[in-house]
């Protein structure tokens, strides 16, 4: 069995302006990054803005498990087979971390024969947009740092420094430090802290902002700090929006590439689900509107995560109408959460597959709850058995959900026929009446209940001493009607890894809230969650190398 990585290098890829000419798209509004990958030029926008809208499908999964679900694989997939429908059709995706990738998840290109190319560029540095939003970040703690060196005519105390470093790679030393030690020119010795650049501020913004000016804008509400006297102090304070903004104007351009069987791919921007907002950026998913019929993209780990940071985050700040939702699943999965153990999970199991499809059906409750229709599609595997899917299949339909099986791992485009079919036949006959899940004028903790309850099956919330007056203080800022991103563990419907299926009636535990002005809503942290991930005790970048003829092995 063929690699990801050696399909991939066998691909026959198109020169990427041919790629762009299936969207109608001009070679002088493409910015060449070598022959296989673009930024699209600030002058397509203008061209394109008043062609019609096409159709937005969002492709989410259960709650993930070892045994792979394959959400990416099945957004290229879908995006593979619409093509070979004959529609106009585009994928919609996030840049990979390279934390991930050297360290136990691996990239986010897809899989087998539903991959986005070149992968290993992809995966490991591609056009450098998370170089530039690390420096940004790192930038404005510089500035902020040299401010109280120099004469702190702000008055910042330094214990009330809430802006972070960020570096795009897992380092569990540098989650709390010690800056400033040595000599007096040397800086104001603190506490400070690092994140991983997915969970940065300056991601998010760079995810939500329509263009340059609202970038700017954005930037320069970010909290970075606050004074002796309590009062917040932002970026704009500090005059380091500018600089920030010069290090992100090329970045801000939406990425092109293609998959294996040549389908467009705008791939841009890249927070995770568990710890940030978890969604592609807004300019490539109204770029992609503009420019196919149907857009596929997908939200990070979840539905419990993704899915609902895409609907009460992202289409609501950008005014986006999804028209359906693929729900992605596997019956291994599926096993898994009725209490099967990794190694048996090929073995014919209906009793605990009966167990474990309560984590697909709270799924399903929860995305209906939004008013989109819902496509669930399972990945298939050669073990699963006849009766396996058929009781899926039921259980689904049932459900009122349109179902289909999935091969687009094994056969790419022709694997996922089916499912575009499905697809295809939901946005002709069915509405969607799309509604977020609680109204902006409730208090902070009544949605941060509304999510814990209605998407996790909470029963109750419990709120640390330091995020009660974190709270208080957001509200009292003035930003009591933001929106609440979650950062919980991806596993389980609940804060605990270990409560798999659907369990219900428990206690979320919220440690810890900050403000995240600029993005526009405020971060609730759960539970054990970590913004600056670890290594696993071997990390995939053991097993990664590159030959005397610059190819890369051992990537996936």
């Amino acid at each position: 069995m063929k690699t990801d990585i050696q399909i991939a290098q066998e691909a026959k890829l198109q020169h990427i302006k041919e790629v762009a000419a299936k969207l109608d798209i001009k070679e002088e509004d493409l910015e060449y990054y070598g022959k296989y990958k673009a930024k699209f030029s600030d002058e397509l926008w203008d061209r394109i803005k008043d062609n019609p809208e096409g159709k937005l499908v969002l492709v989410t999964a259960i709650n993930p498990t070892p045994a792979g679900e394959g959400k990416t694989t099945t957004t290229v997939g879908l995006g593979q087979a619409l093509g070979l429908l004959k529609k106009k059709a585009v994928i919609a995706l996030r840049e990979p971390s390279l934390g991930p990738c050297f360290g136990i998840k691996g990239g986010a290109a897809g899989g087998g024969y539903a991959q986005v190319v070149p992968m290993e560029d992809l995966n490991l540095h591609f056009t450098g947009d998370f170089h530039a939003i690390t420096s940004a970040n790192n930038l404005l703690a510089a500035m902020l740092d040299n401010h109280i060196h120099h004469v702190n005519a702000l008055n910042i105390d330094p214990n009330q420094i809430v802006w972070k470093r960020c570096l795009d790679m897992n380092d569990r030393v540098l989650r709390n430090i010690v800056v400033g030690l040595g000599r007096k020119t040397d800086g104001v010795v603190r506490e400070d802290h690092f994140i991983i650049t997915v969970a940065s501020e300056i991601m998010a913004i760079f995810c939500l902002a329509d263009d340059l000016k609202d970038l700017k804008n954005r930037l320069s509400r970010i909290i970075v700090a606050y004074t002796y006297e309590g009062k917040p102090v932002a970026a704009g304070d500090l005059n380091a929006v500018g600089a920030m903004a010069a290090l992100l104007k090329d970045a801000i351009k939406p990425n092109l590439i293609q998959t294996l069987e040549n389908t467009p791919a705008i791939v841009h921007g890249g927070p995770f689900a568990n710890i940030a907002h978890g969604c592609n950026s807004v300019r490539a998913t109204k770029t992609a509107l503009k420019l196919a019929d149907i857009v596929v993209t997908e939200a990070g780990f979840g539905a419990d995560l993704g899915a609902e940071k895409f609907f009460d985050i992202k289409c609501i700040s950008a005014g986006l109408k999804p028209n359906a939702v693929v729900l992605v699943a596997t019956v291994r999965a599926l096993k898994y959460n009725g209490g099967v153990n990794k190694g048996d999970l090929e073995t014919k199991n209906l009793d605990a597959l009966k167990k474990g499809i309560v984590n697909l059906e709270k799924h399903i409750e929860n995305l209906q709850k939004y008013g989109i229709p819902v496509i669930v599609t399972l990945n298939r595997f050669v073990t699963d058995t006849k009766d396996e899917l058929a009781f899926v299949k039921e259980f689904c339909e049932a459900k009122g959900c349109e179902f289909s099986l999935s091969e687009v791992w094994e056969k790419g485009g022709e694997g996922g026929v089916d499912l575009a079919g499905k697809v295809l036949q939901v946005l002709k006959t069915k509405e969607s009446n799309f509604k977020p899940l609680y109204k902006r004028d409730l208090s902070l903790k009544e949605k941060m209940e509304i999510i814990a309850k209605e998407i996790y099956g909470a029963g109750s919330v419990s709120y640390d001493p330091a995020a009660d007056s974190a709270i208080a203080r957001i509200e009292e800022l003035g930003y009591r009607e933001f929106p609440v991103c979650m950062a919980k563990n991806q596993y389980s419907l609940s804060d605990d890894p270990a409560k798999l299926g659907r369990p219900s009636g428990f206690n979320i535990h919220i440690r810890e809230v900050y403000l995240s002005a600029g993005a526009g809503f405020v971060v609730a942290i759960t539970g054990t969650i970590m913004t600056m991930p670890g290594l696993p005790k071997i990390p995939a970048a053991e097993g990664i190398d590159v030959t005397s003829e610059g190819r890369i092995t051992g990537m996936f």
